[in-house]
């Protein structure tokens, strides 16, 4: 496909209405007319009622205006008040506007002084309602892995759904995570911080305060430096509520965020790895700057999940695995049996979302291919019904980037998972996904389920 067919690819994945990745900037009138927002009926009963009284109305100033005569000085006042200068068929133009303005001032001002004693909304009012009511009744997704690439994907699916559920991993031993890990004996909450953050109703302001981390040689705050504030409101969540979950689902309260976000496993994991040369590697950070993985594993093996996990998967109509580090973000998470065995027996769609780029070390050199050998030797065949893989290879790369894009070198087996290509990249960054995108492609494949499965390859088209 030549380059000039490009913006009109990009222009066919963003167009459509909201379930298509539109986002509540700008044009929010039309929200106010989506179906299952709940207010048209009830506006439709004061327009009716309005109308009403405007016809008796109008009935009592035409018998005045045929049966009473004012004589004198207030003959002339009464002239121009009836406007009866104008054509007969243009004298209701003028009330009617003046009708219609003060009617939606009045309405828009009622309401919001009613709703002035339940507190201040997040937001202009139709993004409330729109969220409460249209993305409450939107599909069920369990999005299951972690780093930037859970958070792009939890950014752009808000968008769509507010049944959001993103299982993210606990095996991270870097940062500030794993100093309060050493420290506090608590799972890592790097990942969970960076989900909630994407997920919160104000985001990006709620992104920078939880993002934000002491400086290493903050004078002010000994013991503070390196932490990034998110951290530690969820350490200090978990202590008073004197568990980890608990504190984490109050986070998720706290922070207002759309859908939950939950740990994969109750208690912090280490992960381990095999190299191709024989030795072995511990620890989440050192494993992702290795060459030649050939296998990992987490300890304790026998861990459990939640059952917050559990039931989300259970009930999920659409499950995403990725996208994210391949072998320290995501298996992590499906290496614990119960989550395993969850997503197995899921009848959910099950998708992989395959990254865009290589990591150094972790994925070097991998193409499509190498990303899903790997995920099956983990987790065994069976588990992914569908992939989603970037085709457009023209976006710009990062300045310190050394990863490759991820060539599409996998043909799809009798049996096997169906493939849909489509432009998932972020134009700017050859090495992230493109949050709007990427949630309207995934949309898109659900809504392709209904019609068509098995799911073969779907290729992108203009």
């Amino acid at each position: 496909m030549s380059e000039a067919d490009r913006p009109g690819r990009r222009m066919a994945r963003r167009r459509g209405p909201a379930l298509r990745g539109q986002t509540l900037r700008g044009g929010r009138l039309r929200y106010w007319l989506m179906p299952g927002i709940g207010v048209k009926r009830w506006l439709a009963l004061v327009l009716a009622g309005e109308l009403a009284l405007a016809l008796a109305g109008a009935f009592v100033l035409k018998q005045v205006y045929r049966e009473i005569i004012v004589p004198g000085p207030l003959e002339g006042v009464v002239y121009v008040l009836t406007l009866q200068f104008l054509p007969y068929g243009l004298r209701a133009i003028p009330f009617l506007v003046a009708g219609i303005v003060a009617f939606s001032v009045g309405v828009l001002q009622l309401t919001r002084t009613l709703l002035l004693p339940f507190g201040e909304p997040s937001g202009p009012l139709v993004e409330v309602i729109y969220q409460k009511r249209y993305l409450a009744r939107g599909p069920r997704v369990v999005a299951i892995g972690g780093g930037t690439g859970l958070s792009a994907l939890l950014r752009g699916l808000k968008e769509h759904t507010s049944n959001i559920t993103a299982v993210v991993t606990v095996a991270d031993d870097g940062g500030s995570s794993g100093k309060l890990r050493a420290e506090l004996g608590i799972a890592p909450m790097g990942d969970i911080r960076n989900c909630i953050a994407a997920l919160a109703d104000t985001e990006p302001l709620m992104t920078r305060l939880l993002q934000y981390r002491f400086p290493e040689d903050a004078a002010l705050a000994p013991g503070l430096g390196g932490h990034a504030f998110g951290n530690l409101l969820i350490a200090a969540m978990s202590a008073i509520e004197d568990d980890f979950q608990e504190g984490v689902r109050q986070s998720n309260r706290v922070l207002a965020v759309r859908g939950q976000v939950v740990p994969a496993a109750p208690v912090p994991l280490t992960l381990h790895a095999r190299l191709a040369d024989g030795s072995e590697m511990h620890g989440q950070s050192s494993i992702a700057r290795a060459n030649g993985i050939e296998r990992v594993w987490v300890t304790p093996s026998d861990v459990g999940s939640t059952a917050e996990v559990l039931e989300a998967i259970a009930e999920a109509d659409f499950i995403v695995m990725g996208p994210g580090s391949l072998y320290t973000s995501l298996l992590p998470s499906l290496l614990i049996p119960e989550v395993r065995d969850a997503v197995a027996a899921s009848r959910a769609l099950r998708c992989y979302v395959c990254n865009v780029a290589t990591q150094v070390g972790e994925t070097e050199g991998y193409g499509l291919a190498a990303h899903l050998a790997a995920l099956t030797l983990h987790v065994g065949p069976g588990l992914v019904d569908v992939v989603l893989a970037n085709d457009d290879f023209s976006a710009v790369p990062p300045v310190d980037g050394l990863g490759q894009p991820v060539r599409l070198d996998w043909v799809r087996p009798a049996g096997g998972p169906g493939l849909v290509t489509r432009h998932v990249v972020d134009p700017q960054n050859a090495h992230r996904h493109d949050s709007d995108l990427l949630a309207a492609a995934l949309m898109d494949i659900l809504q392709e389920r209904g019609r068509s499965r098995p799911l073969l390859h779907v290729a992108s088209t203009a």
